[in-house]
């Protein structure tokens, strides 16, 4: 299919961006890596009648870490950046777990972190690594910068808090409060497909406790899901097989999975409480390794 007549656009500088959308109304749409907008013009499950092409735009293209362990993502980061940084696996591994499981090589590519998340489908797999990491997004408008917690930014399927002259400049993981550990495990039909069933964890140790933790879940409800009791039950203790049990249970319940062609609901529960198991237990693991 072909999609239908939109007018194009490509400025140079983040305020010409912002006045087109400002001008364009509630029917414009940001491009950037396009891997999901794109396909869904060609089927007509949208039609905006302009399209503002950011590619152009100058020093969007990045993720670096501040000197207190801030990381920032803009808005033209490539999933492969991500893939192959460096930088993040050797601070970030829910994320360094995540980048390699997202799509495909052609989508991650030209596909983009902030893009996915503004997209907000609800088997994205960023939306539930960001979460679980405390994230947040920078939405820039005509009256400057404002800060957005993921927890508030998803509001529903494919539905984020931009107002429609803002666009999402970069994304902010926090600085840790301790040691990061966790991952991100996700049960697939075949590669590049989008998740039956995703989990992300993150936590943060000092000493023998957890001093934070994050766990939040891909495709199993209408949007991401934080299973903010799950991640409750871990924080302040030492991480242990009792602990992680009842976190694995815990965000078994959080899920809201339905039965479909890719399985049933509690077959889909009872991946979600294997993989918080997995990823905490191989947590667990290497901590005893290293103090032995």
């Amino acid at each position: 299919m072909f999609p239908s007549r939109f007018r194009y656009e490509a400025p140079h500088s983040l305020d010409e961006a912002i006045a087109l959308l400002r001008d364009g109304g509630d029917d414009v749409k940001v491009l950037a890596g396009g891997q999901s907008l794109v396909p869904m013009m060609k089927l007509r499950f949208a039609s905006p009648e302009m399209l503002v092409d950011i590619n152009n735009l100058p020093g969007l293209a990045y993720h670096r870490a501040e000197s207190d362990g801030t990381l920032r993502i803009g808005a033209l980061c490539r999933h492969s950046d991500l893939e192959f940084s460096g930088l993040l696996k050797g601070t970030q591994p829910t994320m360094a777990a995540a980048a390699p499981l997202v799509a495909d090589p052609l989508v991650r590519n030209r596909g983009t972190l902030v893009g996915s998340l503004c997209h907000a489908d609800p088997q994205g797999d960023w939306a539930s690594v960001m979460l679980a990491l405390g994230g947040s997004v920078i939405a820039q408008g005509p009256n400057g910068r404002r800060s957005i917690p993921l927890a508030d930014f998803v509001t529903g399927p494919f539905q984020n808090t931009l107002a429609h002259d803002e666009i999402a400049v970069e994304a902010v993981v926090p600085k840790a409060q301790g040691e990061r550990k966790g991952g991100y495990l996700k049960l697939e039909r075949r590669v590049g497909d989008f998740a039956t069933v995703g989990t992300a964890v993150a936590i943060e140790t000092s000493g023998d406790r957890v001093v934070r933790a994050g766990i939040a879940l891909t495709g199993v409800g209408g949007s991401t899901i934080g299973a903010t009791e799950a991640a409750a039950v871990l924080t302040g203790k030492p991480l242990t097989a009792e602990t992680i049990a009842e976190a694995a249970e815990l965000a078994a319940r959080a899920a809201q999975p339905r039965t479909d062609h890719r399985g049933s609901a509690e077959y889909k529960r009872q991946m979600v409480r294997v993989f918080v198991k997995r990823i905490l237990g191989g947590t667990l693991t290497a901590t005893a390794e290293r103090a032995a």
